[in-house]
Parts: structure tokens; C-alpha cells; sequence
């Protein structure tokens, strides 16, 4: 009876490491940079949400999205509630993306991501331009767009192997 218990504690610790790893990438910092390289720099939180999003919408809930965009903001820096909207919109995007495609296939939601990164992107330095006057490094912005598109498929396959180790596939609804 305990191992059934601890087995299934283990489980559901497994279950939901796409949200704790989430919180912890956002606790972090939102661009992950730990090369200390010059204009590289990847927006890990967008393709964890877009992914987990787009295949099992159920392990992060849109509301611990929202909250976790709360904690980046008071972390990096930014007005709250700024992530918390190019989180949700990911999410709006990967699922308009989910609803219209009957059979997901890698390319197409990787390009599918690049439009998600350019209205994302373009919508949140507008508002802090426009709303609050920070003056922005483009060429940071392309770059972080670029680099995020390029780890997006490496990190979809190792999602995808997670996917298929703990929940044993994609669903298909």
C-alpha cells in the first residue's frame, strides 16, 4: 500500500514538472543566457508554454501561466502584468493552433511558433515603447526571436521524449 502511494506521489511529481520547471525558468530570469555571450539569448518560458500548450494543454492551467508571468515581471523588472500577457497570448496562439490542425506535425507548429514570437514579441516592446518609454535594443529583440526559434526544435524533441516516457504519447483529441 505505501509503495502503491509513493508511486503514485512520484508520478504526479512527474506529471507536473512542466509547471515546476515553468516557475523555475521564470524565477531564473526569462532569457537564458548563461554563456555570457553577446546577443544570445533564448525565451525559454515561451517555448515551454508553446509546446505544453499545444500538446497537453491540461498540465499548465492558464491561470498558473498568468501567475507565473506575475513572478517574471517582479523579477526582471518590468510592469506586472506585461508577462503575464505574452504568456497568455502564447497560449491563446498554441490553441488556435491545437483547435485548427487535425494531426500536429513538428514544422508546421515550429513556424507556426515564429508567428506566435513576432506578434508576441512586437506586441509586448510596443507597449513598454509606447506605454512607458523604455528605450529598447532592437537588435537584442531579433536576436532573441532568432535564437528562440532555433531551440525551439531541439527542446520539442526533448519535450516530446518526456511526453512519450510519463504520459506514454501525444492525445490526439
Amino acid at each position: 500500500m505505501a509503495t502503491n502511494q509513493s508511486t503514485n506521489f512520484f508520478l504526479s511529481i512527474l506529471r507536473s514538472l512542466p509547471l515546476i520547471v515553468l516557475f523555475f525558468s521564470v524565477l531564473n530570469e526569462a532569457d537564458i543566457n548563461y554563456l555570457n555571450i553577446n546577443y544570445f539569448s533564448i525565451n525559454f518560458p515561451f517555448i515551454l508554454i508553446f509546446y505544453w500548450s499545444l500538446k497537453r494543454p491540461e498540465n499548465l492551467g492558464y491561470g498558473l501561466v498568468f501567475f507565473a508571468g506575475i513572478i517574471n515581471d517582479i523579477v526582471v523588472g518590468l510592469p506586472v502584468g506585461l508577462s503575464s500577457i505574452d504568456y497568455l497570448l502564447v497560449c491563446g496562439f498554441a490553441a488556435y493552433l491545437r483547435n485548427k490542425t487535425l494531426r500536429s506535425q513538428i514544422v508546421n507548429d515550429w513556424i507556426f511558433f515564429l508567428l506566435t514570437l513576432a506578434i508576441v514579441n512586437s506586441s509586448h516592446y510596443s507597449i513598454l515603447s509606447i506605454f512607458f518609454s523604455i528605450h529598447l535594443n532592437y537588435i537584442d529583440l531579433i536576436f532573441n526571436t532568432v535564437f528562440t526559434f532555433i531551440f525551439y526544435m531541439p527542446l520539442a524533441a526533448i519535450f516530446r521524449f518526456y511526453l512519450l516516457l510519463v504520459f506514454g504519447g501525444e492525445r490526439n483529441d
